[in-house]
């Protein structure tokens, strides 16, 4: 039995500790909010007690940690948890600064603990498909992989403020994803934004519509296209085309009925938003990390590839900047 102490309680904390709770392998033994009305909450729903951080470092009684608070504290309590000899699972991203994580990455690089970032998206049951596929050659070589993520609506504007930017926040599961299939490393990004869907947006310093491409060093292509609005639903969709075929993941929708009559044909719209998309995704990612400490051979996101996201999203902005394309190499 694995022992977990969770921190945070907020919306992400709640998803993940209700999924640990459920794991017949592992248990919530303790958690920590410092808003206390969160805390009070989530520690009676998963009957688990309240402990400070402190507390939480200095128990033999804990094995590992859940990471899902405030971005802002990620890399320093990676930093803590594996100086105390904890394993962890860290929501993404490690933290809004590329140099910042590479301190967390060299700081922590020495310790036998266990680590994962939480990119959930490689876990959904319908993309995990499609990438065994990939993997298997059932498109021959990888050329072009096409990523469509747009949300059902911008979040609340103070979220937009903190969030780090559209590409930190929302696209950097995108630039996991991309790497995820490409099938080896991007070298170049090349991005373009607006501000299409709210003023506001731009008001406080951010974009909310973007297209990125990126190249790898053997010339294959990933284009990502993001809007924070999709006036029909959650739009979560991906393509794979290479050599011998094509590869396509569609939305999830809410129901699969399927409607004829004199006017056409018409389907559910997709679900809602990320809740109800990914539940599945974020089930079988932290399944999977208790099997990962559990000694079982599973492929799981590391602190690289969190540094690998974080630095795509850098490229990104610094090419939005300026205008131009921005080779990796250059934020070495």
């Amino acid at each position: 039995m694995i022992n977990f102490a969770l921190f945070g309680a907020g919306r992400i904390g709640t998803i993940h500790g209700g999924n640990l709770v459920r794991n017949a392998q592992a248990q919530l033994a303790a958690l920590h909010d410092p808003m206390k009305a969160n805390a009070d909450r989530l520690a009676v729903e998963l009957g688990c007690e309240q402990m400070t951080p402190e507390q939480i470092f200095a128990s033999d009684d804990i094995h590992a940690v859940l990471i899902c608070s405030a971005t802002d504290t990620h890399a320093d309590l990676i930093e803590a948890a594996v100086a105390a000899g904890k394993h962890v699972f860290c929501e993404k991203p490690i933290d809004l600064s590329l140099q910042r994580v590479r301190q967390c990455l060299e700081r922590v690089s020495q310790s036998d603990c266990k680590t994962m970032v939480g990119f959930n998206r490689r876990f959904d049951p319908h993309f995990q498909a499609l990438q065994k596929q990939v993997e298997a050659g059932g498109v021959g070589v990888v050329e072009l992989v096409s990523i469509i993520s747009k949300d059902p609506a911008p979040p609340p504007l103070d979220y937009i403020k903190v969030s780090g930017g559209l590409f930190r926040d929302m696209t950097i599961h995108d630039f996991d994803m991309a790497r995820f299939l490409l099938t080896e490393e991007v070298v170049s990004v090349s991005a373009r934004a607006s501000c299409l869907v709210d003023a506001k947006i731009g008001e406080a310093g951010d974009v909310d519509t973007a297209v990125i491409t990126m190249t790898s060093a053997n010339g294959k292509l990933a284009q990502i296209s993001n809007s924070r609005r999709a006036s029909f639903g959650y739009d979560q969709r991906i393509e794979v085309h290479g050599s011998v075929g094509m590869l396509v993941a569609q939305n999830v929708t809410e129901n699969t009925v399927l409607a004829y009559s004199h006017a056409g044909v018409s389907s559910a719209r997709p679900v809602h938003f990320f809740l109800e998309r990914y539940e599945s995704s974020y089930r079988a990612e932290l399944d999977s990390f208790v099997r990962f400490l559990m000694g079982e051979a599973i492929k799981i996101p590391t602190l690289d590839d969190g540094l690998q996201a974080i630095l795509l999203a850098e490229a990104a902005l610094l090419s939005l900047q300026q205008g131009r394309n921005v080779e990796l190499s250059e934020l070495e």
